[in-house]
């Protein structure tokens, strides 16, 4: 099962984690740049980016693997 990819606050910077991870991939200054990172690696690994606010709750999810119930149109 690929891991899905969380962008997430840490402190005043922000973190790109792979779920279950207990170390952070990378830590960045602008949660843009988390962004872009995190996107490239769950393009990579086919899975899913969920991106949190300061808060920390889940504000967006992008998939990147194969979409089980892909929109139609």
């Amino acid at each position: 099962m690929k891991k899905n990819v969380h962008v997430t606050p840490k402190g005043n910077n922000w973190q790109v984690k792979t779920a279950n991870s207990s170390k952070a991939y990378k830590v960045v200054s602008t949660q843009k740049e988390a962004i872009s990172i995190g996107r490239n690696i769950a393009t990579n690994n086919q899975s899913e980016l969920l991106i949190h606010g300061k808060n920390g709750q889940i504000r967006a999810k992008d998939s990147y693997g194969n979409d089980k119930f892909p929109p139609k149109g």
